[in-house]
């Protein structure tokens, strides 16, 4: 079985490849960028099985076959919600989420294996995949809040929230006039409504607008603290399991 991977991190790379090995399959090419890949794939035998990174440095790994014809079965490997995995669960041999659990990846494999035989009949539309993973960003997100001041409602704009919070049970959205609402939702249903564009859970308490960031300092363990315009409230800390994609998501 000629096997490679396509992952931007490394270190990643090494410990999936590993864990391949102890599956007694061997791999044999790493590659890191579409850049890289692009090159490879015209200068190589296609592989008869690719674990594919979806979010690469230089852009999405789908970008590698709109310039090559692929001819490889495919497990993805992503850090994506689960909101794309149904496409690549129907266009691919399986996904794995990541970080890649053990007992998942040997079930990848032997998914694989029994598939072999057959390995003609995949095919991957990764059209298909590429608008599932485009239409969170294209769909309508929520532009107002309305709360309840005293006996008033006051309608709140979501592009004047620096943050939404949770405190004390408390969901809150502070504003731009450095003033404090509480919201009758929870930071798990704002995760449905709020654009991705625009705002990043950057931990289980924080919801940031971009627009609203002041200043971004290295903090300790490898995680990042945030400043904003007007919220003044407890430190905003981005989680570090989260910095990697807090990083992308500022690009």
């Amino acid at each position: 079985m000629n096997v490679i991977i396509i992952e931007d991190e490394k270190p990643a790379a090494r410990r999936l490849g590993r864990l391949l090995s102890d599956l007694e399959v061997e791999v044999s090419t790493m590659l890191h960028s579409v850049e890289e890949s692009i090159k490879w794939f015209q200068n190589h035998p296609h592989p008869d099985l690719i674990f594919l990174d979806i979010q690469l440095s230089d852009g999405l790994s789908f970008e590698i076959f709109d310039v090559v014809e692929v001819k490889s079965a495919i497990i993805f490997t992503t850090a994506f919600d689960e909101y794309a995995l149904q496409a690549f669960k129907l266009n691919s041999i399986d996904y794995l989420l990541k970080p890649i659990d053990d007992e998942e990846l040997e079930r990848a494999v032997k998914k694989y294996r029994d598939f072999k035989p057959n390995q003609h009949k995949i095919s991957v539309d990764f059209e298909d995949i590429k608008k599932l993973l485009a239409d969170p960003l294209e769909r309508e997100y929520k532009k107002r809040f309305t709360v309840k001041v005293g006996q008033h409602l006051k309608i709140i704009n979501a592009e004047d929230v620096e943050c939404f919070y949770s405190e004390n049970k408390g969901t809150y959205a502070t504003t731009s006039e450095g003033r404090n609402y509480l919201l009758d939702t929870t930071l798990e249903q704002l995760e449905e409504e709020l654009s991705p564009k625009i705002f990043f859970r950057v931990s289980r308490k924080f919801y940031v607008n971009i627009n609203h960031i002041k200043d971004i300092i290295s903090y300790t363990n490898s995680r990042l603290q945030l400043k904003l315009n007007h919220f003044n409230g407890q430190e905003i800390i981005v989680s570090r399991e989260r910095v990697r994609d807090f990083k992308l998501w500022l690009e």
